[in-house]
């Protein structure tokens, strides 16, 4: 274990000297390191679709929907390439001067966007965070330490080895680190590096990210889980509401900004619930509904208390019927997660009252939870959905992995 712990330690330190190096550089290196991420992503894509395979061989324990999670196909190589020609596209945030106001006794005040320093990721299964991790923290000015779960090794490896290579003419190679072992105490390891480590980012399941809340001595950027709703209020468009229904729980069922609950208002759920339950069901949904929605929809299973609660990742959906707004905001309060929930309506003071009372990350009217991303924000990627309130909320682009710093400006003032 001492040499894992000699490991972790020289990555870290690594990884604080390029991030003092990476903190000044210019936004045309970036871009061009970041421009050469893109190519050899593109040239080498064989290469990464054959170490993804052995990935997907090896997962014979994961459901469907993790593997889905876990696949990188040309479709989604093309994806990350996208996404990198976006954040070359974004403003550069560091040195962005937010704010500047000028004192009585002549100082000039300001606020300065800087780097973090240094982030550490621990994630599971997408190996697309990989690369979506090393652009966004190459673009704010943060060096990087990555440390993949086990079902995504080859992917992870190739993918950070792209990535070092791609850089290594602009930026310190050291920018981007790859945790190399996958002995668990390497997290543990990690967690305690607070000499080097300024801010640490796990995306995974509940227990991953307790586990890394309770053993870090980093601060930690979280969300435990995605239960995120969708309420039809009982003035929506039906044909609204069915589509957003059906994509919210059916496009991706195995990612957290999926919907598992399903809210739909009383003096419509006659008419809605049996549309939607037969389409949903055609889908392979599995419906597990309160006494009233089974009563519409015969198909469901009765749901328990612990339903409410669950994020499924899976193509099971819980439905309850609502006697108003204000119990359905009442539920999202008392089962949610504070990370996506959305309401369908036509009606204007319905949507205002929802989106001032529900304080989840992301609150949608009329559209689906699973705009709730980095890239479909305009971010470019994201590093992660921050449903911790501090220091971001939400997904984290650029402007989410810097802090600002005080700038004064003065002309010989002394404090008397």
């Amino acid at each position: 274990m001492e040499e894992i712990r000699r490991l972790v330690s020289e990555i870290a330190r690594k990884a604080k000297q390029a991030s003092h190096v990476l903190s000044s550089a210019g936004s045309r290196e970036k871009n061009l390191a970041l421009k050469r991420i893109a190519e050899l992503l593109d040239k080498r894509r064989e290469e990464v679709k054959k170490e993804n395979e052995k990935d997907v061989k090896n997962a014979t324990e994961l459901s469907s929907s993790m593997i889905d999670r876990l696949i990188l196909n040309d479709k989604r190589i093309d994806q990350m390439i996208a996404g990198i020609m976006d954040v070359i596209a974004l403003n550069d945030p560091v040195g962005e001067i937010v704010k500047m106001w000028k004192r009585p006794n002549g100082l000039i005040i300001g606020k300065m966007r800087i780097p973090l320093g240094v982030i550490g990721i621990i994630y599971e299964s997408r190996p697309n965070v990989t690369i979506d991790a090393g652009i966004l923290c190459i673009k704010s000015g943060n060096a990087v330490i990555l440390r993949g779960g086990s079902e995504a090794v080859c992917s992870n490896r190739i993918l950070t080895e792209i990535m070092r290579e791609a850089i290594r003419e602009y930026l310190p190679e050291d920018t981007v680190q790859i945790i190399p072992t996958q002995e668990r105490e390497a997290i543990n390891y990690m967690l305690k590096e607070e000499g080097n480590i300024d801010l640490i980012i796990p995306r995974g399941g509940e227990e991953l990210i307790r586990f890394v809340v309770e053993n870090s001595r980093i601060p930690v950027i979280k969300h435990y889980k995605g239960v995120c709703h969708v309420y039809v209020d009982r003035d929506a468009d039906m044909e609204k509401a069915l589509k957003i229904v059906i994509n919210a729980k059916t496009q991706r069922p195995g990612v957290c900004n999926a919907m598992e609950t399903l809210l739909v208002h009383k003096e419509i759920a006659e008419k809605f619930l049996p549309v939607a339950g037969r389409e949903l069901i055609k889908r392979g949904v599995e419906i597990r509904g309160c006494e009233e929605t089974r009563r519409i929809i015969p198909e469901a299973k009765p749901a328990t208390e612990q339903d409410w609660y669950e994020e499924y990742l899976a193509l099971i959906l819980a439905v309850k019927v609502v006697n108003s707004l204000d119990e359905a905001i009442e539920h999202i309060r008392k089962y949610g997660s504070e990370h996506t929930d959305a309401i369908v309506t036509e009606n204007y003071s319905a949507a205002m009252e929802f989106i001032k009372r529900v304080n989840s990350s992301s609150v949608m009217v009329n559209a689906s939870t699973r705009f709730s991303d980095g890239y479909e924000y305009g971010l470019g990627a994201e590093i992660g959905i921050s449903t911790t309130k501090i220091h971001a909320f939400g997904p984290m682009g650029l402007e989410e992995l810097t802090t600002t710093k005080f700038v004064v400006f003065g002309n010989g003032q002394v404090r008397e």
